[in-house]
């Protein structure tokens, strides 16, 4: 019984990623897509299709090798615009490197597009 499916989809996409896999299958969800979309974006995964098994569908992820870390943020903590500097220093390995995925009434995207503008609930990070 699944009780977080981003954290079992970046945990997934993480184990391909250290065992050298050039792709992985993971349960579909729209939370997931945006994820995926924003991972993709900043150049971390390939490309991505859903492929609908009748029970919910699933996305077979193209991995590129550009993961070190990646895991979902959990309780889903609400940041304020000043406050991703903290966030950073906590989720990030050094300043620049990696992203933290953010929920925000724009959509879910990329702290470094709302940093400093507005705020939002921390999903995952990626590095």
């Amino acid at each position: 019984m699944r009780h977080d499916l981003l954290s079992d989809v970046m945990s997934a996409i993480k184990n391909a990623e250290k065992v050298g896999k050039k792709e992985c299958v993971v349960p579909a969800s729209n939370l997931v897509k945006n994820v995926l979309k924003v991972m993709q974006e900043h150049g971390y995964i390939g490309n991505f299709e859903y492929i609908d098994d009748g029970r919910g569908g699933k996305f077979r992820i193209e991995l590129k090798g550009r993961i070190n870390g990646c895991n979902a943020i959990r309780p889903r903590f609400y940041v304020k615009k000043d406050e991703f500097d903290m966030w950073e220093k906590q989720y990030l390995p050094a300043a620049g490197v990696g992203i933290l995925i953010v929920t925000t009434d724009e959509g879910v995207v990329a702290h470094t597009k709302v940093k400093g503008r507005k705020g939002g609930a921390l999903l995952a990070y990626v590095y």
